[in-house]
């Protein structure tokens, strides 16, 4: 199974000029989670609703703020025809609930535990037991300082 079989295509997008509440509507209006951030036609970031509201609200900032300010910036990204192994691994070991898919330097998709939740269920060969693991891995308690802007490092396969 690749990364391109079980990814949610064509994701939305923003720039880091874009205010928090642009964002949150766009999350709101079409049902998504996280959206990469693109300036000059390059992926530069991604920003989650947890990370509105962690590293926005939570910290006093306003609405009207650019979302460049709050932004993880050190990627987790995979090719098209990443395995999903890969992928489950990715995101275990960078506690990422989420990671990107591109095609050279383009995202076409998003690859995020509920993907891999969907592939359980439509029977693609992901066990439920993989899928577990990841989920519990990432969830641990690591000291990563997430509220702070620390991610994990670039990761391409």
């Amino acid at each position: 199974m690749k990364a391109a079989e079980i990814m949610t295509k064509n994701p939305c997008f923003c720039s880091s000029n874009d205010s928090l509440t642009s964002v949150a509507k766009t999350m709101r209006d079409n049902d998504c989670g996280a959206v990469p951030i693109v300036d000059n036609g390059r992926v530069v970031g991604i920003v989650t609703d947890r990370d509105l509201v962690v590293r926005g609200l939570a910290t006093g900032t306003t609405g009207a703020a650019m979302v460049g300010e709050i932004a993880t910036r050190n990627l987790c990204s995979v090719r098209t025809d990443a395995d999903v192994k890969d992928i489950e691994r990715l995101m275990s070991d960078n506690q990422v609930r989420r990671v990107l898919v591109m095609d050279g330097d383009k995202c076409v998709g998003i690859v995020s535990q509920a993907d891999l939740a969907r592939a359980i269920e439509r029977g693609d060969g992901i066990s439920d037991r993989e899928v577990g693991i990841v989920v519990e891995r990432i969830s641990e308690k690591r000291g990563r300082a997430a509220s702070r802007g620390d991610t994990s490092p670039q990761a391409r396969l």
